[in-house]
């Protein structure tokens, strides 16, 4: 039987909503073995002076339990 895990994450980045999805799954990758998936729970973007400055995304990303 697998279990699967499931952490949330915030990520932020200056170009996209594609490239903070994308920081989040390898930012977490260095740690976290067996990624499966990533739900977007969540999307915004800052303004400043009249302009979107950054944007931002809190993930799901779920992964299998290593079985013994």
């Amino acid at each position: 039987m697998a279990i699967v895990k499931v952490i949330e994450v915030i990520a932020t980045s200056e170009i996209s909503i594609d490239d903070a999805i994308r920081s989040a799954v390898k930012e977490v990758s260095k740690t976290v073995r067996n990624i499966d998936s990533v739900y977007v729970k969540d999307i915004k973007a800052h303004v400043k002076d009249g302009e979107v400055s950054t944007f931002g995304c809190i993930c799901q990303l779920s992964f299998r339990v290593d079985t013994v």
